[in-house]
């Protein structure tokens, strides 16, 4: 053999290992998931679709994983902080939560596991190409609003006035009364917006909804009030009158009846984004979807306090009912 021959094998024999190596380490992907709320449920169906699509801690994937507790003002830093442990792909949830991941960084990949019209808002080209950075999910929250409005007027048709409970801040907030405004002159319902300033004072809040008079309240998906369980729980008791809010708050609370989107589902589904992205699509090209499963929550409990007969073609559509 020919010293050049080898050399040749040698080096080529050396090399294998090294590249071996290398391409075990690159198969450790890194996943950036920064969320508002603390979300064990849905936190648990991320890392399970994950794993469902062969992603394992540990052996092909590490995800970081941050949480603001509630607080979206620390959602910049930790969008940051991932940015800079050059994460493969960011993801999060809510308006609040994209805004930070888009401010961070323009350039890593973002999943959005649940937020807003990212067309509408300016951080999309349109629903089947996103055309930057992000993609992942969105749901009309406007949009919902007023079918929750629709589903309170079916329950208590004598309704004049309906109470709409807000965050105070909420760059949604124009928009959903916009749309819930549509549903409700067909309805004819009086809206009356009470706009709570969250983090704050519980009995200020009360006191709030204790002067605004209603017969009917509509709980908006402001991330307070979906992490806020005990809160909602006591507004809608000094109020006194049916009320309907995400299906996550009526099974937590004591709200008539939630309608909404199933987190825990919209959550599973993120990863599908994740995976594609991993495996080399650019979230440019990969289309913005629409949840279509939604869950319907039932308070027998409270129904029968407030002396209101469910019809039952709400039970039988119900997906979960609380005794």
């Amino acid at each position: 053999m020919k010293r050049r021959e080898f050399m040749a094998l040698v080096g080529g024999a050396l090399a294998r290992p090294i590249a071996a190596r290398a391409e075990q380490a690159k198969r450790i992907a890194r996943i950036g998931l920064f969320l508002p709320p603390p979300r064990n449920l849905e936190v648990d169906a991320f890392l399970g679709g994950l794993r469902d699509l062969g992603w394992v801690e540990g052996e092909n994937v590490h995800v970081e994983y941050r949480d603001a507790g509630g607080d979206d003002s620390r959602l910049p830093a930790l969008a940051a902080e991932l940015v800079a442990l050059d994460v493969d792909v960011l993801a999060t949830a809510t308006f609040p939560g994209i805004l930070a991941a888009h401010h961070a960084t323009t350039k890593i990949p973002t999943v959005m596991i649940v937020g807003p019209d990212l067309v509408a808002i300016g951080l999309a080209a349109s629903m089947a190409h996103p055309g930057g950075n992000i993609t992942g999910q969105t749901f009309f929250l406007t949009e919902l609003a007023a079918k929750r409005l629709e589903i309170l007027a079916s329950l208590a048709p004598s309704i004049t006035r309906a109470g709409v409970l807000m965050q105070r801040g909420n760059p949604l907030n124009d928009g959903t009364m916009r749309a819930m405004t549509t549903a409700a002159q067909a309805l004819k319902i009086e809206l009356r917006p009470i706009e709570i300033g969250i983090p704050g004072d519980l009995e200020s809040a009360l006191s709030v909804v204790g002067s605004t008079p209603m017969d009917g309240l509509v709980i908006t998906d402001a991330n307070a009030f979906v992490t806020n369980s005990s809160m909602v729980a006591a507004i809608v008791d000094k109020c006194r009158v049916p009320s309907v809010a995400a299906p996550i708050v009526a099974s937590r609370g004591t709200a008539l009846v939630g309608y909404g989107v199933d987190f825990t589902a919209i959550f599973r589904r993120a990863t599908v984004f994740v995976d594609k992205i991993l495996k080399g699509a650019n979230p440019a090209d990969v289309p913005i979807e629409q949840p279509t499963q939604f869950k319907t929550v039932i308070n027998l409990k409270t129904a029968k306090g407030l002396g209101i007969q469910m019809p039952p073609s709400l039970l039988v559509r119900a997906d979960e009912v609380i005794d």
